[in-house]
């Protein structure tokens, strides 16, 4: 029996690439597996194989092995790949963006979301099982007509991180690039997470509140014209101790995260968010909107704030939990309390207990 993982890109550092090689781990522990994407990043090229080269792994039986889809985007050579295959069908739903947030920046990624979502409606008759890792995402999926859905947590491991070997020069160079508090963001910059609503924010905080405040946000410019308009935003309300860090090795996120005072988000739409899990293993305070999946997986362990809040709100919030110490370290250890829920090892032991049952 052969239990393969198929996903639309695999990327480095991306969430939903890093639960793939995990999870790789764990099926291999059951028989052979292999990771295939329609689009394979470079640094990847010895890890995953392109999906056109499935037929090259493909057994005579297919009836007896089982894929896995995790399911993020639309794709039409995934999804008609996906539709021609025999094998059971196991889909991984990580949670689809909302289109009209990307329509004015990149059409045709709008488009593609639009399609995925189409395509999840379509291929419920053809999955076996799906596994979500939010009851958030589960419920969407409910409300498509899915037989059997699951939740079953991401196998993430905060831990590696935290335990990496310190970068000494790293580590300086942040230290003396950011006086002052620190808030840190840490996701890709795309219109769904608000990052706008981020300046916004720290624009009120630092002119009234903290001037000597920084924020930093970590993570890839996916779409040309949203980064555009976004330092433009930057630029025209004159915030100088704002820091894009674009792309960056691990041992730079780890001295962020060490250096942070808080972790910080004010997304609309996230299925789940590992960055909430890697802010409390740094045992850094986090102040979020209640949206979609991220009260579930905060579990109380953050400041919460009311979707309809604006930035007002939210600077005020960061200004108290960067001042008020009590509250901080109660906020810190409700985060290392909320960690012992997402043990690697106990969604390993999930994950094996779903596949058994359908193998």
């Amino acid at each position: 029996m052969q239990l393969h993982q198929i996903l639309v890109s695999a990327t480095p550092s991306d969430a939903i690439t890093n639960s793939v090689f995990e999870l790789r781990k764990l099926l291999r522990q059951i028989g052979p597996s292999e990771i295939f994407a329609r689009h394979v990043h470079p640094d990847l090229a010895d890890e995953v194989i392109e999906l056109s080269k499935y037929f090259r792994v493909a057994s005579h039986h297919p009836s007896d092995d089982v894929l896995l889809y995790h399911a993020s985007i639309g794709e039409p050579s995934v999804y008609e790949f996906i539709t021609q295959r025999r094998e059971r069908l196991v889909l991984v739903y990580h949670n689809i963006a909302p289109a009209a947030a990307f329509e004015p920046y990149d059409p045709a990624f709008a488009q593609l979301l639009t399609d995925g979502r189409h395509n999840l409606a379509a291929l419920k008759d053809q999955v076996t099982m799906a596994l979500c890792d939010s009851e958030y995402n589960a419920a969407e999926l409910v409300a498509l007509g899915y037989a059997d859905v699951r939740v079953s947590r991401l196998i993430v491991d905060p831990r590696a991180l935290v335990d990496m070997a310190s970068d000494e020069e790293t580590t300086e160079h942040v230290n003396i690039a950011v006086e002052g508090p620190m808030a840190l963001f840490v996701g890709q910059l795309l219109p769904h997470k608000r990052v706008d609503l981020l300046v916004e924010a720290f624009h009120i905080l630092s002119t009234y509140l903290l001037p000597e405040a920084n924020l930093v946000i970590a993570g890839s410019p996916r779409l040309p014209r949203f980064a555009a308009a976004f330092e433009q935003q930057i630029a025209e309300l004159g915030l100088s101790r704002i820091r894009l860090t674009g792309a960056i090795p691990a041992r730079e996120l780890r001295s962020l995260y060490q250096r942070a005072d808080l972790w910080v988000t004010a997304s609309d739409h996230e299925g789940f968010l590992v960055p909430l899990l890697e802010a409390m293993s740094f045992e850094v305070p986090i102040v979020a909107r209640g949206t979609a999946a991220i009260p579930e997986t905060l579990g109380g362990a953050g400041l919460l704030l009311d979707p309809s809040d604006g930035p007002l709100m939210m600077a005020e919030a960061w200004c108290e939990v960067i001042d008020n110490e009590s509250l901080r370290a109660d906020l810190i250890a409700r985060g290392k309390s909320r960690l012992d829920d997402f043990t690697p090892e106990s969604a390993r032991v999930q994950v094996l207990e779903h596949l058994a049952s359908i193998l």
